[in-house]
């Protein structure tokens, strides 16, 4: 067996590697459209409690591993995982979302914010991302992942979801030296949260930055872009060969923006066509994605065509299936197995069709 063989296969094409089909996973792959999540939340209602205790964790993260054989496995977690080790505590209320009370919203509270400890904060996580890599050996890669800066800061501005981001934008631009101060903190924590993941066992680290897909260009560039870019200068100095992913919900419009962030891979919402959005931020990135999730409420042949027609615009090198998005609620089971043994026989089928 070659060397190249024993590296998961998700691991190669995040490297770059050309390869015959794409390996494929989903973003929120573990979730509520399976029945066994469903059943294990009946029994453990507190989200923080499934995402925080490493036994029920790390069952979460494997339930679609044992379903559908993805080639990746990720950390059943939260973006706001790491905010308690920083000093803003937040709950998550079940068909509600995030809270955060008291949200952030003065220079004194930004000020009390302090840098993550992870080994003293988040021990869990070392757990969970030890186990999974024992579970799953070289057959998938796992993936740890982390909210961006902007992200993070809406969430605690805010302090719940939000429609249209009124208060932290309202804070940008009438006391932007305020939240610059904020961003930077929460960079360095995440940038600190990226390298323990990968120092326990993430094999790849996915950003998700789902809210800066609701800024205008200039703002990206001023109060986003720079803050992603210091994560993954910060994570790129001590783990240099760890590939890092960046997702943007809505991100058609900054996509050029977004590979100046200095990851490795971009992950593609469906908004924009595959081709085209390989044409704009370029051949050497990778690209993630970028299949409509709404897709697999259509037919098998509607799944199908799909799947293959995103292989054949992405390329046979350094692209990764996946969804444009999480998977939803109430989709499907066998259409999301249908999804996962389509990809894997893309290269057969493909030949076929040619």
């Amino acid at each position: 067996m070659s060397e190249s063989t024993q590296i998961p296969y998700l691991l190669r094409a995040a490297r770059g590697e050309q390869l015959d089909r794409p390996p494929v996973w989903m973003m929120r792959q573990a979730g509520r459209y399976m029945k066994a999540y469903r059943d294990l939340r009946d029994q453990y209602p507190s989200f923080r409690d499934r995402s925080e205790k490493t036994d029920i964790a790390v069952e979460i993260s494997l339930q679609p591993y044992r379903a559908f054989k993805p080639d990746g496995v990720i950390l059943f977690s939260d973006i706001l995982t790491p905010l308690p080790g920083m000093g803003i505590n937040f709950d998550i209320v079940e068909s509600k979302g995030p809270i955060i009370d008291p949200p952030i919203r003065s220079l004194s509270q930004i000020e009390q914010v302090y840098p993550l400890e992870p080994e003293e904060s988040l021990p869990f996580i070392r757990e969970i991302l030890q186990t999974l890599r024992q579970e799953v050996g070289n057959n998938a890669a796992v993936l740890g992942f982390v909210g961006a800066p902007w992200t993070l800061a809406a969430y605690a501005i805010e302090g719940k979801s939000s429609k249209d981001y009124r208060i932290i934008k309202s804070m940008a631009f009438s006391e932007p030296e305020m939240l610059h101060q904020f961003l930077g903190k929460l960079a360095d924590s995440i940038a600190t949260y990226v390298r323990y993941q990968i120092d326990c066992g993430a094999q790849i680290v996915q950003m998700f930055d789902s809210w800066a897909g609701q800024l205008a260009p200039q703002d990206y560039e001023t109060f986003a872009l720079p803050y992603q870019k210091r994560v993954v200068d910060l994570v790129k100095q001590t783990h240099p060969d760890t590939p890092l992913i960046l997702y943007i919900n809505g991100s058609s419009g900054i996509l050029e923006r977004m590979s100046k962030s200095g990851v490795d891979m971009i992950s593609v919402d469906w908004t924009v066509d595959m081709a085209e959005a390989r044409s704009r931020i370029g051949h050497d990135l990778g690209v993630q994605g970028n299949i409509d999730p709404c897709v697999l409420f259509g037919s098998k042949q509607l799944i199908r065509d799909r799947i293959l027609e995103t292989i054949q615009k992405a390329g046979n090198r350094g692209h990764i299936l996946n969804l444009g998005h999480g998977v939803l609620q109430k989709t499907p089971e066998e259409n999301v197995a249908y999804f996962f043994e389509t990809a894997k026989q893309a290269d057969q089928l493909l030949a076929v069709s040619v």
